[in-house]
């Protein structure tokens, strides 16, 4: 199962790379934080090294905030554009 999502993942990164150019980190935010998450957290804009991520209320936002490092680590695994910062607005 571990080599089946590694090479997902690897296909995925290359796709969003020809793809999604500069605005691959909205395209790879779906399988960074899951079906789930990504319907109610929506990729709005990635801008210098931040993608902000619309949320539907400050409760969501809190909780997406303490996931951040780990979100952030992912995505620069599969985006060719680095992720410095992840801003979630209400």
């Amino acid at each position: 199962m571990q080599h089946a999502r590694s090479t997902l993942h690897k296909i995925y990164s290359s796709t969003a790379q020809r793809a999604a150019g500069d605005d691959s980190p909205l395209m790879v935010w779906p399988l960074v934080c899951g079906s789930k998450i990504a319907h109610r957290a929506q990729a709005l804009l990635y801008d210098d090294g931040e993608l902000t991520i619309s949320v539907p209320d400050a409760a969501w936002r809190s909780q997406l905030q303490c996931l951040g490092s780990r979100y952030i680590a992912a995505m620069n695994q599969v985006s060719p554009r680095k992720v410095t910062r992840i801003r979630f607005v209400a």
